[in-house]
């Protein structure tokens, strides 16, 4: 199996300007969306991240394309493989192509059918898997060396964290371009690269700002692992709609991060995460998957004060199944 060395480094600030100069031109920056009259509703000023529009819907792009761009010749001769509920697949599975590199991914047979059609449409080679009977990691494991393939892991990655921080950078250059500082941001969290990345960025950039993981409740991990001091798992056999984020216990190298930066976890219910898919809907028109609206569903719903403050949701995916999507939006007529 494949390997490089800085897989296994810890990121660092320079790390996430080192991606940034690797993305740049390569990437969509996001818009920042701000609604003047949610922040009526709120009494607060409210901005939305819409990683939504990123390549392949999602801020998975950045850290994978950041990754397998630094592959050396062989390894791209060699291939790639991931494993991923499917952001992470299609950011790989489009990257490779970009790049000219085989890919082999990994997913849950109950993924969503969107992520599954655009990762083999990125041209990827898809295998599915049962995500509650079977260890994706030990699959993963066993196909990379078999195949001499490298291992591209979804968080717990040097590279692929120092690529999603390039979100944080963002969001800093853009709030500071209206002279605006940001009080709280709070992004989704599964294995917690997303959070990882951008609290190094803003913490280098915006000291004062506070920073949170939002999570689906049963999935709150890295929540818990806060409290905690140290990882903990999710109890197995639970379920949520925020299919993005149900990992089973925060990454190793995302946790030692964020267990510096963060000020805390926010948890918030499946239905609460749902009317905020219907609220970004309506003062946004912003479509976001479950798990990429968690953060902007803890903001909503009053998870932490935000009274009179600026704050940041990440909204991190907008994979979300048509017919899901619209029986979500008509929960709301009702």
């Amino acid at each position: 199996m494949n390997s490089l060395l800085e897989f296994d480094k810890t990121p660092s600030y320079q790390s996430v300007r080192d991606a940034a100069e690797q993305l740049r031109g390569i990437v969509v920056r996001t818009p920042l969306l701000e609604s003047k009259a949610l922040n009526e509703r709120l009494g607060a000023r409210l901005f939305l991240k819409c990683e939504t529009l990123q390549h392949t819907g999602s801020f998975k792009f950045r850290g994978a394309y950041n990754t397998l761009s630094r592959l050396s010749a062989a390894q791209k001769a060699a291939g790639v493989i991931a494993y991923s509920s499917g952001n992470h697949a299609q950011g790989v599975a489009l990257s490779a192509k970009m790049l000219g590199i085989t890919a082999t991914i990994l997913m849950p047979e109950d993924s969503p059918a969107i992520k599954l059609n655009n990762t083999r449409e990125y041209g990827a080679k898809v295998i599915t898997y049962d995500r509650y009977r079977q260890s994706r990691e030990e699959i993963g494991e066993k196909i990379a060396k078999d195949g001499n393939l490298t291992l591209i892991k979804p968080y717990d990655n040097y590279f692929v964290i120092s690529g999603q921080g390039t979100t944080g950078v963002e969001i800093v250059e853009q709030l500071k371009d209206q002279n605006i500082h940001a009080d709280i941001c709070a992004a989704p969290a599964g294995g917690g690269g997303l959070i990882a990345g951008t609290s190094l960025a803003l913490r280098e950039l915006s000291p004062r700002t506070k920073i949170y993981a939002a999570e689906p409740e049963h999935f709150d991990d890295t929540n818990r692992s806060l409290a905690a001091g140290e990882r903990v798992q999710n109890q197995a056999g639970q379920q949520s709609i925020c299919d993005a984020i149900v990992t089973p216990t925060p990454g190793k190298i995302t946790f030692g991060i964020n267990k510096l930066t963060l000020s805390g976890g926010l948890v918030v219910t499946d239905d609460e995460t749902r009317a905020a898919m219907r609220t970004a809907f309506h003062y946004f028109k912003c479509v976001i998957e479950p798990g990429g609206a968690v953060a902007l569903a803890a903001f909503l719903t009053g998870k932490i004060d935000i009274q009179d403050k600026t704050v940041v949701a990440i909204a991190s995916g907008g994979n979300v199944d048509p017919a899901l999507y619209s029986d979500i939006l008509k929960e709301g007529d009702q």
